[in-house]
């Protein structure tokens, strides 16, 4: 059986073993990718956000030093640390150093308040907290002073302050309750000689699509993050040349690993990253940086749709654009899509647990237009059940099910939720309705009133 953390569960050795003679897990940590990208790719640019451009080089040393940092502050291997930054340089560089230094990242929602942050840090006995000083009006760090002083866990924060601000904690402070307060920036140590981490064990959370006060986690280990990453960027061609605009939010698997942030900087390309959505900077930046992919759901679509009169962006640099979304696209809107941006479109059906369904680049209109297309993996298995746990027959609509290489087989710390949203071979009961197309593809048409999963389906 696969080690993994305590409250996780492993893939049964069978599938392991099947996993790694296939190829899908290859054995190398995340953070040991970055090591290698930066030697392939080094002088490139990996990430831009604004007038800053950092290259692959600049990206993994930074991430070398933070991690060194973060261990000086007295994180540890295997500790938990809550992410919860828009789509900065930092959010990516956090993560990776945290990963370097054996720290576990819990990717948080910069959306969510104390209800769901204080739930994250008890559920994972998270240590750590690395978020905005102040964001929008909201002080996340008198929120994390809070959930400090509320229980034993978090004793350690790290803030974003917005350029030309301070802390209003100011530099390595300690509050009554034992909690240290740090700016992010000021975590910086001369890096250390590699951890020997293990890629079958937890690279970091993602939040489940549960629109609650108590959001549920999926453990994604470095083994099956960067089999679904690699798989993404392979099935879309990416290549060094790619410029992908990080719109949606970079802790989302969409933007994440989708192939995404994780996927672009696999294959040598630019990650663009957008802090907001909002329909005139990013298609500025799709003018400016020359973006050639991106992803969207409905509502971003539309907004920048209407805007593209107005904004007169020259976005002839796209060749491709991802959309799904808990609400379908429509198929007049993706048609309206295709013929302003002049690209190939790819329909998106994803989920945090690791369920990843697409249509090809090649694929037919016809096909992208009216199907989820098919799933990532070879070795995924797709199962369509009636209310009895059957299979319903060719063509019929049913509950989707799924596991595969790159879907966990359960929930963190969840054992009663879990007997209820995995079957006991180890499936995922996704809640989403589907049915297959003569071709082997999957039409998803609406998803189970009362949902197993417990969330609307993350994209469609």
């Amino acid at each position: 059986m696969t080690s993994m953390l305590d409250g996780c569960t492993p893939w049964p050795q069978e599938h392991v073993d099947r996993y790694w003679s296939a190829g899908h897990w290859r054995g190398n940590t995340l953070d040991n990718l970055l090591r290698g990208w930066a030697l392939q790719y080094g002088p490139r640019t990996a990430l831009v956000h604004g007038g800053t451009r950092l290259t692959y080089a600049a990206l993994n040393r930074r991430a070398d030093r933070m991690a060194a940092g973060f261990r000086l502050r007295g994180l540890r291997p295997g500790q938990r640390v809550v992410v919860q930054l828009p789509n900065v340089p930092e959010f990516v560089t956090a993560v990776f150093a945290l990963m370097r230094a054996g720290a576990v990242p819990v990717l948080c929602p910069v959306s969510y308040r104390a209800p769901e942050v204080s739930h994250l840090v008890r559920l994972t006995q998270a240590v750590g907290y690395v978020g905005p000083s102040v964001r929008e009006g909201y002080d996340h760090t008198a929120m994390a002073a809070d959930i400090a002083a509320q229980g034993p866990f978090l004793r350690r924060v790290f803030t974003l302050d917005a350029p030309g601000t301070a802390s209003p904690y100011g530099g390595l402070t300690t509050d009554p309750a034992g909690c240290q307060y740090s700016p992010l920036a000021s975590i910086d140590a001369a890096p250390e000689p590699p951890l020997a981490l293990s890629a079958d064990q937890v690279a970091f959370f993602l939040c489940s699509g549960a629109a609650a006060a108590a959001p549920r986690l999926v453990p994604r280990t470095h083994n099956d993050y960067a089999c679904q990453a690699r798989a993404a960027a392979e099935l879309v061609s990416l290549t060094e040349d790619d410029v992908y605009l990080a719109a949606l939010p970079a802790e989302s698997d969409f933007a994440f690993g989708s192939p995404g942030v994780v996927g672009t900087l696999s294959a040598g390309g630019t990650v663009v990253l957008a802090e907001d959505p909002e329909p005139a900077a990013c298609l500025a930046a799709i003018a400016r940086e020359r973006v050639t992919v991106t992803s969207v759901v409905p509502a971003v679509a539309r907004l920048w749709l209407d805007a593209l009169p107005a904004v007169r962006a020259d976005l002839s640099s796209l060749r491709l654009v991802q959309f799904g979304g808990a609400t379908a696209l429509d198929r007049p809107g993706a048609e309206r899509l295709a013929r302003a941006w002049g690209c190939r479109l790819q329909h998106v059906f994803g989920m945090p647990e690791g369920v990843l369904i697409l249509t090809r680049p090649a694929d037919p209109e016809e096909t992208v237009f009216t199907t989820q297309g098919r799933p990532l993996s070879p070795d995924d298995e797709i199962r369509i059940v009636g209310a009895d746990g059957r299979d319903v027959p060719a063509g019929e609509a049913g509950e989707l099910l799924a596991r595969g290489p790159h879907t966990p087989r359960g929930y963190y710390r969840a054992p009663d939720h879990n007997a209820r949203s995995y079957t006991p071979d180890g499936y995922f009961r996704t809640g989403a309705l589907a049915r297959r197309t003569p071709d082997g593809g999957l039409v998803v048409t609406g998803r189970l009133g009362n949902d197993p999963s417990g969330h609307p389906v993350a994209s469609g």
